[in-house]
């Protein structure tokens, strides 16, 4: 006579599969707060893109006038709009990530992007005085790029792509005519800020 012995699954046995599904949960989320600890997610795509739209209509006002104090003017005060608009969407993306905006890769991603920034102010100066007007969109680009570069190695990938991008734009900026400066400007701060933002956006979030 067959006999069927039905087997109750003891207790260990029913609780090996949630003790590693925590396990697993687990190890994700260490993973997860290390990732963001060592790299500056709060890169704003949409924030950035706005950036590269002001730039365009500076870039349209700019060479409307050919007077060199009024197109300096104007890209000096994009400057600061630009640096508000970055400011404040990577404060209002840190808030949604849940990401401090200074911490310890926030604070390196911005020093190096800054000392850049301010780097140019002396040198604008220098060349404005000097006469030397037709170096500044190469200088400004080249000085961006390295910013966004060496802050973009705390930072996502995308961003060390762009301040290359901006880096060669400069010194294509600098060995070619004059009459082309402001277009290299509402390329690399322009065109540059929208396209990659808007891989930023799709890839990272706004």
């Amino acid at each position: 006579m067959n006999m069927t012995i039905n087997r109750t699954p003891s207790t260990e046995q029913t609780k090996t599969p949630s003790l590693h599904t925590h396990a697993v949960n687990d190890l994700r989320f260490i993973r997860d707060m290390m990732e963001r600890s060592s790299s500056f997610t709060a890169v704003p795509g949409w924030g950035t893109m706005l950036m590269g739209s002001t730039a365009i209509a500076a870039s349209l006002i700019a060479g409307q006038n050919a007077n060199m104090d009024h197109w300096l003017m104007v890209w000096l005060v994009e400057s600061l709009i630009a640096c508000l608009i970055g400011f404040i969407s990577m404060t209002i993306k840190s808030r949604a990530i849940n990401l401090p905006l200074f911490c310890k890769a926030g604070w390196r991603f911005l020093l190096n992007l800054f000392v850049a920034i301010i780097a140019g102010i002396p040198l604008t100066i220098v060349l404005y005085q000097n006469g030397q007007n037709e170096l500044l969109p190469g200088l400004w680009l080249i000085l961006y790029g390295i910013g966004v570069t060496t802050g973009g190695v705390f930072a996502i990938g995308a961003v060390q792509v762009m301040g290359g991008c901006f880096i060669l734009t400069g010194m294509a900026a600098l060995f070619a005519s004059p009459l082309w400066g402001n277009a290299f400007l509402a390329f690399g701060f322009g065109g540059l800020h929208i396209f990659f933002g808007g891989i930023i956006a799709w890839r990272h979030g706004g």
